[in-house]
């Protein structure tokens, strides 16, 4: 199915309605049983556009570890605003580089095989960019290819965007082992100096400030929100140094940063000309409560209930679809609809059963649907092979997920 975000096939139902927007959804998926995943398309339009205006003219490419459906996919990058893809594994980004010309592998790889693949394949190199932050990345790829064996290989480095105080140590994610301008000019020189090799990009994530949720409600938020600003304006000034550093050595196609939560801070650094995005497509419940934006549940899923064991509990046939990250309630689905429903803090969302306590328990009978949202946006494609799409009130179409095509990266 072809999908085009800005003229749905039915007129769009209440996306600020929550009574109305999940009305439409079960409606819209009645005669379906099991588990069922749905995404709401006038939430995703509203989404994918919100982030377009946040990003400020800046071009976002599109974080498919953040969405797994390679129909969505093409039907985000169809709207203006949005350029390219940022994948998470190379075994994904030769697939994708069947269709899309312009996809970026995030994280470095060892996988083999995919090198072998990629340095065979023309094509797939002219569309393709690898990830490094060490030398010994370019020693696998020789390993596996010999420069004179292959085509010139497309590379960015990623660089160390974290922020370190010396009271408060490391603040953002462990990636890459560079971080000083020198260092990574170190590398680019390296690479430079190889054949076989071409820099074309520099990556720096902020998770600190991209991934921290400022308006949480609790007493941290105005902690989060200091650190994400002395953070934003350190790495403002190490970004640019590190910039000027590699635009001396190579010529630059892209600088990559930013994310989700970070659009607008990350866009006004003049700097980057490119930005990564994904989960604020689909929404997973980690993205609620933030000040900046207010996305939308675009994607949902909805479960039977099977048992009643008590009048104010229902108990729904599966549940445990846990999110990865540090373990806790954060990584928990989220009982959404109807409201006022609650995990069993002795059982939790299980494999096999989820029991929900409140009073809406009362209301609903065996059979009924409940539904609950991921916590992180792309991972809910891992537990089911389509999503079912629904616009006023109706079911529109499907669309198949990685799964869904039989694939599987990782």
């Amino acid at each position: 199915m072809t999908l085009d975000l800005l003229n749905l096939p039915t007129a769009p139902q209440s996306t600020t309605d929550r009574a109305a927007h999940w009305s439409a959804m079960s409606a819209a998926v009645a005669d379906l049983s099991g588990p069922v995943a749905a995404i709401s398309l006038p939430a995703l339009r509203r989404n994918a556009l919100d982030l377009v205006v946040r990003a400020g003219g800046v071009p976002i490419r599109v974080a498919s570890k953040s969405v797994r459906v390679g129909g969505l996919l093409a039907a985000t990058l169809a709207l203006p605003g949005f350029r390219g893809i940022m994948a998470y594994t190379l075994p994904e980004a030769l697939w994708l580089a069947e269709t899309f010309d312009d996809v970026l592998v995030g994280y470095p790889t060892a996988d083999r095989a995919a090198l072998a693949q990629l340095a065979a394949d023309e094509r797939a190199a002219s569309r393709i960019t690898l990830m490094v932050d060490d030398a010994a990345h370019l020693d696998l790829v020789d390993a596996v290819a010999a420069p004179t064996q292959r085509a010139a290989l497309r590379l960015a480095i990623d660089a160390d965007a974290s922020w370190r105080t010396p009271g408060l140590g490391h603040i953002g994610v462990h990636r890459s082992p560079l971080r000083e301008p020198a260092d990574v000019a170190a590398l680019a020189r390296t690479i430079v100096a190889r054949p076989g090799f071409r820099l074309v990009g520099l990556m720096m994530y902020e998770a600190q400030i991209a991934g921290q949720p400022d308006a949480s409600g609790s007493g941290a938020d105005a902690v989060v929100r200091w650190m994400q600003g002395r953070s934003a304006e350190e790495l403002r000034r190490r970004r640019a140094a590190i910039t000027a550093a590699l635009r001396g050595i190579a010529p630059l196609e892209f600088v990559n940063g930013g994310g989700t939560g970070s659009l607008e801070t990350t866009a006004a650094d003049e700097a980057v000309t490119e930005l990564t995005a994904g989960s604020g497509l689909l929404a997973g419940h980690l993205f609620d409560g933030y000040r900046a934006f207010d996305p939308l549940p675009a994607a949902a899923f909805s479960l039977e209930v099977v048992r009643k064991p008590a009048d104010d509990i229902v108990t729904l046939l599966g549940g445990g679809w846990a999110a990865s990250g540090p373990a806790g309630r954060s990584r928990e689905p989220l009982a959404v609809w109807p409201e006022g429903l609650r995990p069993l803090a002795r059982e939790g969302y299980g494999e096999v059963q989820t029991p929900l306590q409140g009073e809406a328990a009362r209301r609903l009978r065996i059979g009924d649907r409940v539904w609950l949202r991921h916590a992180k946006s792309g991972e809910l494609s891992e537990h089911v092979d389509r999503f079912h799409l629904v616009s006023g009130g109706e079911r529109v179409g499907e669309m198949p997920t990685y799964r869904g095509e039989g694939k599987v990266f990782l």
